[in-house]
């Protein structure tokens, strides 16, 4: 200041009360140096307000997968080449003429959107000033939709968030969802209150990011009013989940935690934002005066649910003129009808019809399957005489009524052992070869705890029981003094193990989300309300009925890389439940509530066979004009037009999905076993001459079709543009990341677990760079973890111990002992490990210096033969393994070694093996 005092000021970049007094502009072609130095980035589009980069579009021809613009999109925000323009970017998109994706800045590829303009007028309006002489694209009215100066703006302010540190931006179903409900609370009913209303959006959809994005904009949009909106669930676990929602996207809720605290709450002015269980406002009720306000926002969680109903009277009692705004996730029963109807009319829906469509989630594919069971009639009739001899007939007739019930032959421990090994068999072949995992639900805790015994005696998956205390009912509780005695027993074992519930339940499921547990064994516990992506598959040894059983399937329906759909193996003949649940949904006064919402909610399995039977045919039928046998030459050359070669890519992946689902499932199997084996034997051939014309025409072929398990083998044949150098072991732990995750858990040994899982599931993905340093690595953490199992550790050493692998992990020490010459040369540490596994295999004793050299020898072979496509170019491979082999049999002259002639193969193929990781 000119009199020498200081003073703050804000400067605002964005004029957002005036639209016309900010200035926007669009480039093409815009060019940005890369970081590295090394070139520049070309950007299709890229769109400006006050000269602040906020918009990016990648154009695309109509041949060229929009995946290919998000790939790039992805790739400039790297470090090494032009972070620095994403800074303030707020929507990118990747489009061609039939499709467009969006996401924002750091949206994982799986994540990014495509866009359904559901106000007609407003994009016809836009349509009809912009284009003119031709038909309109996809594109066009997509472009239209997000880059409308005032929507864009809008975007940003209010349907961008921060969840975790993760920006995220709205998905159309949230910003229509949102802009239908702000229509609806700007009306008033007869008493000068704001309307009220129901909000369908199926699960997955993010309800819980929605009330935030409702919530920022109720803030912005009646600021003057001082406006409360009071958040209201009816479980514990869902009051956590939402309150932690808020307080990631940096919004400050209040957690009521009890009625008297929420009428506390209530009385605040500072308190905008109350979480609260349903049931506090029955003391609440009792002590708080009605708040007359009529800028009061209730949003209710799972409002179909009726002890709404029963407690709706004591919320409308506390706020008579608030505007209540019901969300659900299912669609509404005849029963719940009168409790959804006290909300108001239906204000927006997103159905899972929608959802599947829209790939935010996977569909769902249904077997059912029955264990036959002989039952000897005779001797149970007789032992359960001697065991009512003394009871009256009424009773004797209660006995026998309660042993004849499915629910007891059903529990049978013959029956429960054929069932694990059934699901064993299963999981161990078509599961954990993609990576995934899969939860079982049983019918009681007796049955969950019998399940893991079984699987533990097959000795082939990872499985983990999560139930409730032996006190607690949950699903149909045993009474019977040695079913109460196993679970006690059990439970016992559990604290042990873990110390808390809390512990031991939150300990699980980390590992599981995290892919450390094959099974997660469940009775009632985590069938709602938990997200986990992994999950493909639900076993299901339980009855299941409506809304539970819609909200059991939904928790292997969520997206996750390379996975294509989640299946439900039914031990319980649900599906007629299903078919019972759709009969039963009411459209009675709510349109669109009815049972053609719930249409793509299950897929039976015989529908595969359809869908197997035409994606053969569509493959053969590329080949129809040939008429040359199986000569692969002419099949070859048939495929030199680039359109024709991608589609048979195409088509050839999803034929061997299809047929990897219909061989994993009996029904379907069983039915067209020699039709399987069939296409089977064709799906090799084509696989074959895709192999060979990938090499012939020089292709990088997208190979998203193919099962997940495929995918580094593909990789190594994928061409690359240049060769990389990679200078060190590629550490795939973000611990800053990793220490906020765990930050959250309570136990030192949950705390521990959450690392240990995090560093297996690196190992996992790097292994094959060096094999025998993190073969090493993992037999530290395993030997840290069964000190810890054996109590020869405490929980707080545990978690020291694996907090000190993090960081070795994290800087990869040298955990070997390797040999001076080669301490600061990772390439010939990976080969010194190749080398050292196939000489300790074969008991041969060694100077560790003479092996370093090898080993040094070994990289200048591979380094002096690399050059651009080296992965797939025959006469490169062929050249490297005979100079290794020339190499191996001049070291083991000079080192008087002897070495059988399959362990000298097998030894070029290790160290191949790793070059191809490593070059």
């Amino acid at each position: 200041m000119e009199d020498g005092n200081r003073q703050s000021f804000n400067l605002y970049y964005i004029d957002w009360n005036d639209l016309e007094n900010n200035s926007f502009h669009v480039t093409e072609e815009f060019v940005m140096q890369r970081l590295d130095g090394r070139d520049t980035i070309r950007v299709d589009i890229v769109t400006f307000i006050n000269g602040i980069p906020m918009g990016i579009i990648e154009n695309k021809g109509p041949k060229v997968d929009v995946r290919q613009g998000i790939s790039q999109c992805i790739r400039n925000q790297g470090k090494d080449y032009a972070p620095q323009l994403y800074k303030y970017v707020q929507l990118m998109m990747s489009t061609n003429k039939n499709e467009t994706r969006y996401g924002t800045v750091r949206t994982p590829e799986k994540f990014w959107s495509l866009w359904r303009e559901e106000d007609e007028v407003f994009l016809g309006e836009r349509i009809e000033k912009a284009i003119k002489d031709r038909e309109v694209t996809k594109q066009d009215q997509d472009i239209l939709s997000l880059f409308d100066r005032e929507r864009f703006l809008e975007m940003f302010q209010y349907f961008t968030v921060f969840d975790k540190n993760i920006k995220k931006i709205a998905r159309y179903q949230q910003y229509f969802g949102v802009k239908r409900i702000l229509e609806t609370i700007e009306k008033r009913d007869e008493h000068g209150n704001r309307r009220s209303g129901v909000i369908w959006h199926t699960q997955g959809s993010g309800k819980s990011l929605t009330m935030v994005m409702l919530s920022k904009y109720i803030f912005a949009k009646y600021r003057d009013l001082n406006p409360k909106v009071v958040v209201v669930t009816d479980r514990v676990d869902l009051d956590n989940q939402i309150y932690q929602t808020f307080v990631h996207t940096s919004l400050r809720p209040n957690k009521a935690k009890t009625g008297k605290h929420l009428v506390e709450l209530i009385e605040d002015d500072g308190a905008d934002i109350i979480t609260t269980l349903v049931h506090k406002f029955e003391t609440a009720s009792d002590y708080q005066k009605p708040v007359l306000s009529q800028d009061v926002f209730i949003l209710v969680d799972e409002s179909h649910r009726t002890q709404y109903g029963k407690l709706h009277n004591k919320m409308r009692k506390i706020f008579p003129n608030a505007s209540y705004l019901g969300f659900t996730g299912t669609p509404l029963m005849k029963e719940e009808k009168n409790t959804m109807m006290r909300f108001g009319d239906l204000i927006h829906t997103y159905t899972i019809a929608d959802a599947v469509e829209d790939q935010t989630i996977v569909p769902l594919y249904y077997e059912g399957l029955m264990v036959e069971q002989s039952v000897n009639h005779k001797a149970i009739d007789g032992a359960l005489d001697r065991i009512t001899r003394k009871l009256s007939e009424e009773h004797k007739k209660q006995v026998m009524q309660k042993w004849s019930s499915f629910s007891k032959v059903a529990s049978s421990d013959q029956r429960i052992e054929m069932i694990a090994f059934k699901i064993n068999e299963h999981f161990r072949m078509h599961v954990k070869p993609t990576g995934f995992n899969a939860i079982l639900a049983t019918d009681k805790k007796v049955d969950a705890i019998r399940y893991k015994e079984h699987f533990d005696t097959l000795g082939d998956l990872r499985t983990e029981v999560v139930i409730s205390p032996p006190d607690t009912r949950e699903g149909h509780s045993d009474v019977d003094k040695e079913s109460r005695r196993f679970e006690n027993n059990f439970w016992s074992d559990m604290m042990e193990r873990y110390g808390d519930e809390r512990t031991y339940e939150e300990s699980i499921k980390q590992n599981f989300v995290y892919g450390d547990v094959d099974i997660l064994i469940v009775v009632d516990k985590l069938l709602t309300g938990f997200d986990a992506p992994l999950a493909q598959v639900l076993y299901v040894d339980k009855p299941l009925k409506e809304h539970n059983l819609l909200q059991a399937i939904a928790r292997v329906n969520r997206l996750a890389e390379g996975k294509d759909r989640g299946l439900i193996i039914d031990f319980r003949g649900l599906l007629t439940e299903l078919n019972a649940a759709m009969n039963v949904y009411s459209g009675a006064g709510l349109d669109k509530f009815d049972g053609r919402d719930l249409k793509g909610a299950l897929h039976d399995s015989l529908e595969i066979i359809g869908e197997l039977r035409q994606h053969h045919s569509n493959l053969v039928d590329i080949f129809r004009n040939i008429h040359g046998g199986n000569d692969m030459e002419v099949y070859e050359r048939h495929l030199e037009d680039d359109g024709l070669r991608k589609e048979f890519y195409h088509r050839l992946g999803r034929l061997r999905k299809t047929l990897n689902l219909a061989s994993s499932l009996d029904n379907v199997y069983n039915r067209i076993e020699d039709e399987i084996k069939r296409y089977e034997k064709d799906c090799r051939f084509y696989e074959d001459l895709r192999d060979v014309v990938k090499l012939r025409y020089g292709d990088s072929i997208d190979n998203r079709d193919l099962e997940p398990q495929l995918q580094k083998l593909m990789d190594q044949h994928v061409a690359a543009e240049d060769v990389s150098m990679i200078t060190g072991r590629v550490d795939l732990l973000d611990k800053s990341e990793l220490q906020k995750e765990i930050a959250r858990l309570g136990s030192p040994a949950s705390k521990a677990d959450a690392i240990r899982s995090r560093i297996a599931r690196s190992i996992d993905n790097s292994y094959q760079r060096d094999p025998y340093y993190y073969k090493k690595f993992s037999e530290m953490i395993d030997e840290t973890l069964n000190k810890y199992r054996e109590k020869r550790i405490s929980e707080k050493e545990y978690l020291e111990q694996m907090n000190l692998h993090l960081e070795r992990f994290s800087n990869q020490d040298d955990i070997i002992g390797y040999p001076s010459s080669i301490k600061s040369d990772y390439h010939a540490q990976a080969f010194y490990g190749g080398i050292n596994h196939v000489f300790e295999d074969s008991n041969i004793s060694y100077s560790a210096e003479s092996m370093a050299q090898l080993s040094r020898n070994v990289k200048s072979v591979i380094e002096n033969n690399v050059k651009v496509d080296w992965h797939r170019n025959v006469d490169v491979n062929n050249q490297i393994e005979q100079d290794l082999d020339d190499l191996i049999f001049e070291f083991m002259e000079n080192n008087d070694v002897s070495l059988e002639w399959d362990k000298v193969d097998q030894l070029i193929q290790e160290l191949k093996k790793i070059a191809l990781e490593r070059y």
